[in-house]
């Protein structure tokens, strides 16, 4: 079967199940594995978040919105020069990938028409639930169930260490620095799975703007900044938004240098590497338990910073790599 994945975690749902050979087209944002890169490019995004920082490609986005038209194109001399007969889509978020009801538009024009499976998970059952989907449209449905038992029982190796009475310090993720957003869908089960506590958001719930004085007044014990397609080093460049906000040098999380910089692909992908984010999470949550669970140059570290903070411009200096 010919597969066009329109996203980045269907992509790598596809490799995961075996299926490369299968793989006609992918999106520009598909990057993993490097083979990936590879393939025929069938869907761009019409904003480089390599080469804009968060304020201009909200920006651009809210221009997009505002249009009602969409941030991605389709290229239809590819579509009808190797049609695929599968074509996975998604519908969890109209930012992040082509919306299905384009994808819909424009394979009805295709003959045949493919079929289309949109991918809509929030919670972790349902990314589980999504990879047996693709399996068993692709006809690997064997493989599709291998996949998710193999990825439970890692599921399980982070949670069965825990107890009831478990130390569970209490944190918050942001998938945006400016504007602020903190992530929803399955993030908040991630956390609590990795031994944390989030008291602010539940399980499924949407990725929501936030105001600083939500962040400050909770004061969370750990915070974990994984903006959305933000790799560290890009990260790193605008959090110093963060050290000009009000109370940032007075939370708990900042003092003790529990504020962690990691890569989005871990978290904001709902494929299998999404278990490699609730392993990043379970080692930065609880070290005295878990270890070697972090890749290389994917996590950074606040060092406490001196009493008053530091001068403008120096937060990203504070951070190393975590573990060290």
């Amino acid at each position: 079967m010919k597969i066009c994945s329109l996203l980045p975690s269907g992509t790598e749902i596809v490799y995961a199940l075996g299926l490369v050979d299968d793989l006609v087209g992918v999106t520009d944002l598909c990057d993993y594995p490097p083979a990936a890169r590879l393939k025929p490019v069938y869907c761009h995004s019409l904003i480089d978040t390599s080469q804009s920082d968060s304020v201009e490609v909200e920006r651009q986005m809210q221009r997009f919105m505002v249009s009602g038209q969409s941030p991605y194109w389709l290229d239809l001399d590819q579509l009808h020069r190797n049609p695929p007969e599968l074509v996975l889509a998604q519908n969890t978020c109209f930012r992040c990938d082509i919306d299905e009801r384009d994808v819909y538009e424009v394979c009805v024009e295709l003959d045949p028409v493919p079929a289309v499976l949109v991918l809509g998970p929030r919670t972790l059952s349902d990314i589980f639930t999504s990879i047996n989907r693709v399996a068993q449209a692709a006809g690997v449905a064997d493989a599709g169930n291998k996949l998710v038992g193999m990825l439970e029982r890692r599921v399980n190796c982070v949670t069965t260490g825990f107890s009831n009475k478990m130390y569970r310090p209490t944190v918050v993720s942001l998938e945006g620095i400016n504007p602020l957003v903190a992530g929803g869908h399955w993030l908040p089960e991630l956390k609590e799975l990795a031994g944390g506590r989030d008291d602010l958001f539940t399980p499924g719930c949407d990725a929501e703007k936030l105001r600083w004085h939500t962040i400050r007044d909770y004061d969370p014990q750990v915070l974990v900044i994984t903006p959305c397609s933000s790799n560290p080093t890009r990260s790193m460049k605008e959090i110093e938004y963060l050290a000009q906000q009000e109370g940032w040098w007075d939370m708990q999380a900042v003092r003790a240098g529990e504020v962690y910089v990691v890569d989005h692909v871990y978290f904001s992908r709902p494929g299998p590497r999404i278990i490699q984010g609730l392993e990043i999470l379970a080692q930065i949550l609880h070290p005295e338990l878990f270890d070697k669970l972090i890749p290389h140059g994917t996590v950074f570290k606040l060092e406490p910073a001196p009493r008053g903070g530091v001068f403008p411009g120096s937060l990203a200096k504070l951070f190393r790599k975590f573990p060290g």
